[in-house]
């Protein structure tokens, strides 16, 4: 143990280097309890548990897992720890990934009631129609994937009453035109703002929603 005056010279010390804060985050900051620290150093979008969790903003995250229910189901562009994260959650999840190695790798994972789907990317093909062409009503559509302004295009259609986008990088203007096709059908959009597992950037994370929606927005 140490005496209160080598705890206090530590202390000077690590505060004199500009370090101090950066050891008060680790040991019991907020990114700590998020499981941000070992989310970077294992380079996997996990908890502080190692329970795997979706590649969003923290915000986001806390705010979904609020508001979704036994009973929904998911579909999402891009697949991985969120398909994982999603099917603990919620009835049923239905993934399109356009990785094929990355593909195996999630699809050995996936619970009974996930299914993830392989399909090649070629923009504005099958890929972004995939939504439309399981011939089911999604609650969430989560936008995280590729061809995104294609995908949403598509999937407005797939939306169950009161269904929601959950668009991942929702500030990223090469998607202007998306955002602005769901505004033009009645969308508002909620932004959700800060770090996320992994990496040590800012990102945004949008809802967009219309009124009597399935997360109460």
């Amino acid at each position: 143990m140490f005496s209160k005056q080598v705890k206090k010279l530590i202390i000077g010390v690590m505060k004199a280097l500009d370090i101090y804060s950066i050891y008060l985050l680790r040991v019991g900051g907020v990114p700590r309890e998020d499981g941000w620290f070992r989310s970077f150093r294992e380079e996997r979008s996990v908890d502080l548990d190692g329970n795997p969790i979706p590649w969003l903003t923290y915000p986001a995250i806390a705010f979904i897992a609020r508001r979704i229910r036994p009973d929904m189901s998911v579909f999402e562009y891009g697949c991985g720890s969120s398909t994982l994260w999603w099917a603990q959650r919620v009835k049923e999840v239905v993934a399109c990934e356009h990785d094929r190695e990355w593909y195996r790798s999630v699809v050995t994972k996936v619970p009974d009631n996930a299914t993830v789907h392989h399909v090649p990317l070629e923009y504005g093909g099958e890929y972004c129609h995939k939504v439309s062409a399981t011939g089911k009503k999604f609650d969430i559509v989560v936008v995280d994937g590729r061809d995104r302004v294609n995908c949403v295009r598509n999937a407005v259609g797939s939306l169950a009453p009161g269904g929601v986008f959950i668009w991942d990088n929702s500030d990223r203007e090469e998607y202007r035109e998306g955002y602005q096709l769901l505004f033009d059908q009645g969308f508002k959009k909620i932004e959700f703002t800060g770090m996320i597992p992994i990496m040590s950037c800012r990102s945004e994370t949008g809802i967009f929603y219309r009124q009597e929606n399935c997360l109460g927005i």
